[in-house]
């Protein structure tokens, strides 16, 4: 298969699909209510207020060529921000900079997936439902994509060891996000170590997409590559985060991976060649969030309460999974009102709500598309917006059940 049929086989991304399936759909609204858009993961509280002041006193500064690997200071905010959140000591040399995570996540398997695995075409294995940049650097190495279920019978998390030994004989990289995106679940430090476990005996690498680890309820979600220093098994991991979700920073676009040095040295060997470095202002913008933390918690506290509002209007409702961490809500779609694409145009149509199906994020399996029966719903904006809509979505889904 040439690279231009791999890709050509994926299928469209999801949001120019949702456009097009509620094209022509007027939003249903009454009470002179606004249409609610609840579908990308862009997070509207405020900014940070060191942004504006520190941007204005360096703006000469994009006048100037960035490092491409991150400037010296912000290497060492990451470095101290790993180690005051996770425990854990990784140098400012085993971390490169990325402009978001969504960058590193698919470079790293250009950078880090064999072109044979064992003599065989090498596997990739993708939490379904999951992050669609997964699938697209499987497809990129041609690798691949081995799509695993994460659904309530496996905890919402995938099952990596029920997969046939020679599926994992092949397997270079395994994805895991963790607070999971769609679900909300987190990974134990057991599920970890099992994970672990395999990903040695089986000579593959985890990339841990940790961008949602700091949005989350009581527990601190464990980092793979936290877990990973203390079993021995650093080389095992690639841990990828941002600002995004974080610092309420989307549009910064800065984030980083970390892990091995062997790992790490091949990741910036390949952007120094094709990555664009991220511009001096952002990353002393970044530099300020990682060695903040009181605006990241202050930032989860408002979570929380949107937490609260979701599990008193949702908490009744058959099947519903209170997400550990993470801001989307993974709603089950009554039957009567079919999958997924339908509760979307229904809660468009009705009641002025925009929600994504589940099964733009999942692919088809034997035992079907997992996401088909849900909706991923947003908790972006303010309480108060938040609860309103959420009400809305409650009404006309569950007929206020």
């Amino acid at each position: 298969m040439t690279q231009s049929e791999r890709f050509s086989n994926l299928p469209e991304y999801a949001f120019p699909r949702l456009r097009s399936l509620l094209t022509g759909i007027e939003p249903g609204l009454a009470d002179q209510a606004q249409p609610v858009v609840m579908t990308i993961g862009e997070p509207r509280h405020a900014l940070p207020d060191f942004v504006a002041p520190i941007l204005a006193e360096t703006i000469a500064e994009f006048g100037k060529y960035p490092p491409n690997e991150g400037a010296p200071e912000l290497l060492q905010a990451i470095s101290d921000w790993i180690r005051r959140r996770h425990r854990l000591e990784i140098p400012p040399a085993q971390i490169c900079t990325l402009n978001g995570s969504r960058e590193g996540l698919f470079n790293a398997a250009i950078a880090l997936c064999p072109e044979t695995k064992n003599g065989a075409r090498p596997a990739i294995l993708v939490p379904n439902p999951f992050y669609q940049v997964y699938a697209v650097a499987a497809a990129a190495v041609d690798a691949d994509a081995v799509f695993v279920p994460a659904t309530f019978a496996t905890g919402h998390l995938p099952d990596f060891a029920g997969l046939p030994a020679e599926t994992l004989a092949r397997t270079a990289i395994a994805y895991l996000c963790s607070p999971a995106n769609p679900q909300g679940a987190i990974a134990s430090e057991d599920y970890l170590e099992e994970l672990l476990t395999l990903a040695e005996t089986h000579d593959f690498v985890i990339f841990s997409d940790e961008c949602y680890s700091e949005i989350y309820r009581d527990v601190p979600p464990p980092s793979a590559l936290a877990v990973a220093a203390r079993m021995g098994l650093t080389d095992r991991v690639v841990m990828f985060n941002s600002l995004s979700k974080r610092s309420n920073l989307p549009g910064l676009r800065s984030g980083f991976a970390a892990g091995g040095a062997d790992a790490i040295k091949r990741i910036r060997t390949l952007r120094s060649y094709s990555g664009a470095p991220i511009p001096l202002p952002a990353q002393r913008v970044s530099t300020k969030a990682w060695s903040d933390d009181a605006h990241a918690e202050a930032n989860r506290q408002l979570y929380l309460q949107k937490y609260a509002i979701a599990d008193r209007i949702f908490g009744n409702i058959p099947g519903y999974f209170a997400p550990q961490g993470g801001f989307f809500l993974w709603l089950p779609v009554p039957a009567e009102i079919g999958d997924g694409e339908a509760a979307a145009k229904k809660l468009w149509g009705e009641a002025g709500v925009q929600v994504l199906p589940g099964g733009y994020l999942a692919r088809d399996s034997a035992a079907g598309n997992p996401g088909r029966d849900f909706i991923r719903v947003a908790l972006v904006d303010d309480a108060e917006k938040t609860e309103a809509a959420l009400n809305r979505l409650k009404n006309c889904l569950y007929q206020g059940g």
